[in-house]
């Protein structure tokens, strides 16, 4: 059986520069769930043309469009690249500018020129549920993010943090925190 060995991490957007390049379709998709995900992320755009979808959502965000094709003076101050043109060649010559400058990069739709992926995520409140599938099949983590958006409660947000303040209450060592916060939200996971 294949084994998924990617590393999940969640990123403080807010703190890295992260450069779109392309104004299409695929753009506008990218775009659009980080956005979703991370409100408040920092967004360099460049494109010869922007889809009007893609204009009013980026209206949402803290996003820099910049109307030209690619060059690679625009990954300077860059830490994450997402190439979505229409040119397989442009995409893949940005995968390698990107990793002969050590910059995190993802070619959209072309797994072998990614170094991550951007999956299916899960938000409810200060709970964030993210879902790959290697990037073998997006469909796959479409349909489990709706199922984990349908079995993950609303009131989450609640529980985790009541939680908090009751760890900070708990007396004893850490593996008895551990055991008492354990016996605590069991009832989380159990089968109905």
């Amino acid at each position: 059986m294949e084994r998924n060995n990617l590393y999940p991490v969640f990123l403080k957007v807010r703190n890295l520069e992260v450069l779109i390049i392309g104004g299409g379709f695929v753009a506008e998709e990218k775009l659009t769930f980080l956005l979703k995900s991370s409100p408040d992320a920092n967004v360099t755009m460049v494109s010869p043309l922007f889809r009007k979808g893609t204009l009013a959502i980026a209206e949402t965000g803290h996003v820099k469009r910049i109307e030209d094709s690619y060059n690679i003076k625009y990954l300077e101050g860059k830490h994450m690249v997402v190439a979505t043109t229409d040119s397989p060649e442009v995409n893949i010559q940005v995968y390698h500018d990107c990793r002969a400058q050590s910059k995190l990069v993802n070619v959209a739709d072309n797994p072998p020129y990614c170094d991550f992926y951007m999956g299916g995520i899960v938000t409810k409140g200060n709970v964030k549920v993210a879902i790959s599938t290697n990037g073998k099949s997006p469909t796959t983590a479409k349909r489990l993010r709706q199922f984990f958006e349908d079995v993950i409660p609303e009131n989450i947000d609640y529980l985790v943090k009541n939680l908090n303040v009751y760890r900070k209450k708990i007396k004893g060592n850490f593996e008895q925190k551990v055991e008492i916060l354990n016996e605590f939200t069991k009832g989380l996971v159990e089968k109905v």
